[in-house]
């Protein structure tokens, strides 16, 4: 009788962390807008040496 309310306690708790995970993991689709951006370079002013 112990071990089968270890075994019931185990899947029990394996069920709940795996409810977690996937309410957390929704994240919904990513964005389509946005992203890289060009990066400006300023002109050498002839300083670098």
């Amino acid at each position: 009788m112990r071990f089968a309310r270890r075994l019931i306690s185990a899947f029990i708790m394996t069920i709940a962390a795996a409810g977690a995970i996937r309410v957390k993991g929704k994240g919904g689709t990513p964005p389509r807008h946005g992203g890289w951006r060009p990066v400006r370079i300023p002109p050498n002013d002839g300083d670098a040496k």
